[in-house]
């Protein structure tokens, strides 16, 4: 896509300082610009590269004031940064604004969707699903039996949704995601060969939902596996079956939650989390990256290690971790005193 230095002064209601013709079809960092890029200036300590930059046209606050000859393009406008997050959503909505049916691909004669849907190449809508307004499915998707997916849900390439599943409106499914295969359900017979317990249940997935790359969100054995409203999920996560996570939580990648645990609302986890089955963890809880929880965490609490230990704890116990050789030496130097001495 092509735009003109007026165009985005348009759409970011900013005023072009410089050649209003000038056309940019790229975007790039400012240190970075080469010819055709658009970029921008909102960092004090990157303005010594607007008088190099290559790029063609750089997003500035009205109050920027070169000190010597610049190339570029200036569209100058309240807040640079802001505006140029605004024009990311605005490139984003240009470039997903997609409609139609493409072939080959199937849909069940009993699945229902609107005109606007978007059902990209070599994809299944199975049996009696529903597909909101403005759903936008990528090719290779896959859309089991009698699941539900609500309005403005994007479903990247690969994703596959299994049946029963319900997804919310506005929520975000990114390539590789599986959600609703069965729980890591078995039990053993008396000769310890195990038997699989049937998956019977699904996953529900609420509103303004995010789920990263490679996530993977197992169906409940019995009910459901609840991804809550506003929940935000990295890369390569791994959550469990029976597993609830409250509103607004953000995971970081690698993360991995067993079975049954309950989480709160709020909560912040960092990446390579262990959190072992059948726990409740509050809300507000902080988790450092690579913490292995093995224990109910009450609301607030900030907790690091493995066994994990309230964050405070951990820092003053680290002190003493990385000194523990001169702190055994030391207690050998003391029993030889002591023992000199009776």
């Amino acid at each position: 896509m092509i735009f003109t230095a007026t165009q985005i002064a348009g759409i970011l209601n900013g005023e072009v300082d410089g050649d209003e013709n000038v056309e940019v079809s790229k975007l790039a960092k400012i240190e970075e610009g080469t010819k055709g890029a658009l970029t921008f200036l909102s960092n004090p300590k990157y303005t010594s590269y607007i008088y190099s930059t290559a790029a063609s046209i750089t997003i500035v606050n009205k109050s920027f004031i070169p000190e010597s000859e610049i190339t570029t393009t200036l569209i100058r406008v309240e807040d640079a940064y802001k505006a140029f997050s605004q024009l990311l959503e605005y490139y984003n909505s240009v470039k997903m604004n997609k409609t139609g049916i493409e072939q080959p691909s199937f849909i069940s004669s009993s699945a229902s969707y609107p005109e606007d849907i978007y059902l990209g190449a070599f994809s299944y809508v199975g049996d009696n699903v529903v597909l909101g307004k403005n759903a936008k499915i990528f090719p290779n998707v896959y859309i089991g039996d009698n699941v539900t997916i609500g309005d403005n849900v994007v479903i990247y390439a690969g994703a596959k949704i299994y049946s029963e599943t319900v997804i919310g409106n506005d929520c975000v499914i990114h390539s590789g995601v599986i959600i609703g295969a069965d729980g890591f359900g078995f039990s053993p017979d008396e000769t310890g060969a195990y038997a699989k317990v049937p998956q019977t249940g699904n996953v529900i997935i609420g509103h303004n939902v995010d789920v990263g790359a490679g996530t993977t969100i197992d169906r409940a054995t019995l009910g459901s596996t609840v991804i809550k409203d506003g929940v935000k999920l990295d890369n390569q996560i791994q959550i469990a079956h029976n597993v609830e996570i409250g509103e607004h939580t953000a995971i970081a990648a690698q993360t991995g939650i067993a079975g049954s645990t309950k989480i709160g609302k709020f909560c912040l986890i960092g990446g390579q989390v262990g959190i072992a089955g059948h726990l409740v963890i509050g809300d507000k809880v902080r988790i450092q990256a690579q913490s292995g929880i093995g224990r109910n965490i009450k609301s607030g609490e900030a907790i690091q290690g493995s066994p994990a230990l309230g964050y405070s704890d951990y820092n003053k116990s680290y002190v003493h971790f990385k000194n523990l050789s001169k702190i055994v030496d030391k207690i050998h130097k003391l029993e030889k005193k002591i023992e000199s001495n009776e």
